[in-house]
């Protein structure tokens, strides 16, 4: 069989989305690039670390630290003391979670208008192959932590993400 005609439909809608969510995230959080998945981040792991986000945003320390300065002046996320006295911890100010919040629903929204028109039949059976598909394409545990850093994990929790259940595979071999 030949996959060329769906790879490439594939890919134009993958592009299409992620235009999309792009630009309703930075709309919601006034802050375009990597700014909503760092929202996302601290408030999805409260208490991460400077590291810890600069590897899920695959950004340098010294960008990293440049982009929680932003955050920070802009009310959305605060540094508390680390665990070892020497790092910081992030956690997103009540201003952030709201922002967080809606920049998710902004994202819900883009990608339920894509799955208007399936039935529901057609909607369990594309969830089991986006589910294939996003095993497939996870290389490493911390690329697993890249595709995820703007999932809302309220409504695919760790344990039932398949991105999550093939990064720590990866992380295991």
């Amino acid at each position: 069989m030949d996959t060329t005609r769906t790879s490439n439909l594939l890919g134009a809608l993958a592009l299409a989305l992620a235009d999309e969510v792009q630009q309703v995230t930075a709309q919601d959080t006034g802050h375009g690039a990597t700014a909503p998945a760092a929202l996302v981040s601290i408030g999805t792991y409260p208490g991460q670390t400077i590291d810890q986000l600069s590897g899920v945003l695959r950004l340098s320390h010294s960008g990293t630290v440049r982009l929680v300065d932003r955050l920070a002046r802009d009310g959305l996320v605060e540094r508390r003391a680390g665990t070892d006295g020497r790092t910081v911890a992030l956690y997103l100010t009540t201003t952030g979670e709201r922002a967080m919040h809606t920049l998710l629903a902004g994202r819900q929204h883009v990608l339920e208008r894509a799955l208007q028109g399936l039935t529901e039949a057609e909607q369990t059976q594309f969830t089991v192959l986006l589910e294939k598909a996003l095993t497939n394409i996870v290389t490493s545990r911390s690329h697993a932590d890249y595709i995820c850093r703007l999932c809302d994990e309220t409504v695919c929790p760790e344990a039932q993400c398949p991105v999550e259940c093939a990064g720590k595979r990866h992380a295991a071999s």
